[in-house]
């Protein structure tokens, strides 16, 4: 025990002691132990001798804490350059006290782990970096907003709101539309905003349940903002995008770049091919792709979302090749869809974090594609699809890691699924 009260029998909540660190988890922590339970502990890295406070202790075999001391540091720690990220303070980060590099190891780390004990695959893994650097990023994201109607963050697993007058990994015109005024709106609980290609930062107010209230943008040069007139504008794989303006598209604004080049290249798509894009959003991978199969093949996009559909058809209007089918993206309505359309050569897919699940992914495999081009924001629900995968005749061939989102524990991967 250091300071505080020892870990003992019975609830360690609050409790302080030493612990020599192990290696780094999926979500933004690492793993130690103590007294023959495992602590998960966040603000710290592999190696080090920290002191920890037990911040949740609900489960028996193990409990949660932050390093509030570090007793001997490890080479890659670094000054944190937000002062609000910290031990109970603003949980948007995880990653802050670490170097850029490594912050790479150890997301590469994770993705190497989560694909052996979830998928029993020995991969070697490299997260490549963005160009930008590890600040000012984020041209997408949502603050909450207190009762008092003062933005920021909220604190890790809590529904406690950190009041922000900035967020370093937030493009600055798009954190000052939000943090440098208080949101008095009645019942605001969140606030929506998106800086995109053109300059234009857009946001949306939302209700303490999630749904919209007003959406307004703010034009580069302009003081006041105005009623939305149209879309917001984005640039990637050579050409222009629109989407709804805080709608989804990709936060690092050179991730969408980097992406499609990773999908293209593992897809290799010949002219006259059938490729099907499920989850397709506002249609990035089909659009990217369609150019590539000619006039004599085919992209099939499916997205669940109507806006999202909407925005889809005007980005494929001037290919002839593409098409946007809504509807959700599941076994049933995937083998109705399949049995229309046929076999597709090339099953492209961006599932939402929780991944497309074993029965969807059993249903791509027994379309026989001859390349699945997966792209995943979590390696953990990409490591159970590839399970899935493999039980349904297919294997990893290739995967490639990308730092899409510096300072925090999220990566994107892009993995490449072919007949075994």
């Amino acid at each position: 025990m250091h300071g505080g009260r020892a870990a003992g029998d019975g609830n360690w909540l609050g409790a302080r002691f030493v612990v020599t660190v192990g290696p780094v988890a999926h979500g933004g922590h690492c793993v130690a132990r103590h007294e023959g339970r495992v602590v998960f502990v966040r603000h710290t890295l592999p190696g080090e001798r920290v002191v920890v406070e037990v911040t949740e202790d609900r489960q028996k075999g193990f409990c949660r804490a932050d390093a509030v001391e570090v007793l001997a540091a490890a080479a890659d720690r670094v000054e944190r350059p937000c002062r609000s990220s910290g031990p109970g303070r603003c949980g948007g980060c995880d990653w802050q006290h670490v170097s850029h590099a490594g912050q790479l190891r150890l997301k590469a780390d994770v993705v190497r782990e989560q694909l052996s004990r979830l998928a029993g695959l020995d991969v070697d893994v490299t997260v490549e970096p963005l160009p930008g650097g590890p600040l000012r990023w984020r041209s997408r994201a949502r603050f909450a907003v207190d009762r008092t109607g003062s933005p920021g963050l909220r604190r890790h697993r809590s529904h406690d709101v950190v009041p922000l007058d900035d967020c370093p990994i937030t493009a600055e015109p798009a954190a000052q539309a939000v943090l440098s005024r208080r949101w008095l709106d009645a019942g605001a609980g969140a606030v929506d905003v998106a800086l995109d290609s053109a300059g234009v930062v857009t946001t949306t107010t939302l209700d303490r349940r999630g749904r919209p209230l007003e959406t307004q943008v703010l034009r580069p040069g302009a003081e006041v903002p105005e009623e939305p007139a149209g879309r917001a504008q984005r640039t990637a794989g050579g050409r222009d995008w629109e989407v709804e303006g805080t709608g989804f598209w990709q936060v690092h604004p050179a991730a969408a770049d980097a992406l499609v080049a990773a999908v293209a290249g593992f897809a290799a798509v010949q002219p006259g091919e059938t490729v099907l894009d499920l989850y397709a959003g506002a249609g990035l991978f089909g659009g990217a792709l369609a150019p590539r199969v000619g006039v004599d093949g085919r992209v099939v996009c499916v997205e669940s979302d109507e806006a999202a559909c909407a925005a889809a058809d005007a980005n494929l209007a001037d290919l002839a090749q593409a098409e946007v089918w809504q509807g959700d993206v599941d076994a049933a309505g995937l083998t109705e869809l399949l049995g229309d359309l046929g076999r597709p050569d090339v099953v492209v897919l961006d599932p939402p974090r929780a991944g497309a699940g074993p029965e969807v992914s059993r249903v791509i495999a027994g379309a026989r594609p001859r390349a699945v081009v997966y792209v995943a924001c979590d390696p953990a629900s990409l490591a159970r699809d590839v399970a899935a995968f493999g039980r349904a005749g297919y294997r990893l061939a290739e995967v490639r890691a990308f730092d899409a989102f510096p300072m925090t524990a999220h990566v994107e991967c892009v993995a490449l699924l072919v007949p075994a």
